[in-house]
């Protein structure tokens, strides 16, 4: 049985660097202040978060925009009209600057293997990371099986965290997990899931 529809649903907008296609790497912060201008009542919804953009690889200060970089938000169902209207906006970070194009409105995808790029820790401890992932999916209530991926500094040492996948879940403990996520900083890109084809990703690097 499939489960009900799910509280939240994403927004996925087109997106234009307008100087350049270059954003700085570290720019997850300048992002979720610039969407809580746009947005105020962004941080005033617990579960609301912000994918990360698809940039490209390398270790330059500097990153390209894809062109089929798109900014996706998770947001609660009923803020869906509210969020759309970003559609037209330009996002000022720093000197950068990022102009969003239409929105589509997508259903969250409950599979049965599902991926967080990047989940927030307090440290470098993997085996204390796992346990708390651990014991966080039981108390959501979700049996399933836990893979800590690699760690991760990220925002110029400001972030630190793992990826993580959850393998072996249900329709309706899948959905419960990408409603909920896991950890802090939604805003930041952390701590969200979407849904996976394979469990032997999980070290995929950014």
């Amino acid at each position: 049985m499939m489960p009900m529809p799910s509280t939240m649903v994403e927004l996925s907008f087109a997106v234009e660097a307008t100087a350049g296609e270059q954003l700085p790497r570290d720019h997850r912060q300048q992002l979720a202040d610039a969407l809580e201008r746009a947005l105020p009542w962004l941080a005033e919804v617990p579960l609301a978060g912000v994918h990360r953009l698809n940039v490209s690889a390398g270790a330059g200060p500097l990153v390209l925009l894809s062109r089929r970089t798109r900014l996706t938000l998770r947001v609660p169902r009923e803020r869906s009209a509210q969020a759309a209207a970003l559609a037209g906006t330009e996002l000022k970070l720093g000197v950068h600057r990022l102009r969003l194009g239409s929105a589509q409105e997508r259903e969250l995808q409950p599979y049965s293997t599902l991926y967080a790029h990047f989940v927030a820790a307090d440290d470098a401890d993997e085996i204390a990371f796992l346990r708390s992932a651990q014991d966080a999916m039981t108390a959501l209530g979700v049996p399933c099986r836990v893979i800590c991926g690699r760690h991760q500094v990220l925002e110029d040492g400001a972030l630190q965290g793992f990826s993580l996948m959850l393998d072996g879940l249900s329709p309706a403990t899948a959905l419960r997990v990408l409603e909920t996520g896991l950890g802090r900083h939604r805003r930041l890109g952390c701590g969200l899931f979407v849904g996976h084809k394979s469990a032997a990703a999980v070290g995929t690097p950014f």
